[in-house]
């Protein structure tokens, strides 16, 4: 399994909007028990991915900032990022179908 990368409010920009690969943002919180569930996905297909996709996690409940600035109105959302911008957002998924997802936006 993949370890997933975690960026806060001071290092959102740099890891994410200026990240040279893909990147999905899976905002979470402890407290979330279906954010809970999808971090097994996440580990799984940040693994399969490794070579075209970098999947982080920001913590809202530590890091408020960028969840009010990006938007994020519930637990868990996913964003991709691809070259700094917004392409795709997205709740809880099963890993089946977050994988046709990413495969579909992703660069090949």
């Amino acid at each position: 399994m993949a370890i997933l990368g975690d960026v806060t409010d001071a290092t959102f920009d740099e890891q994410v909007r200026c990240s040279p690969l893909p990147v999905l943002v899976d905002f979470w919180a402890a407290w979330c028990g279906p954010c809970q569930r999808l971090q097994p996905v996440l580990e799984v297909l940040a693994g399969e991915f490794a070579d075209r996709l970098r999947i982080v996690r920001l913590d809202v409940a530590a890091n408020p900032q960028v969840p009010a600035r990006e938007g994020v109105l519930s637990l868990p959302t996913l964003v991709l990022y691809l070259a700094g911008r917004e392409v795709d957002r997205c709740g809880f998924l099963s890993g089946k179908r977050l994988r046709k997802r990413l495969a579909k936006r992703l660069p090949v």
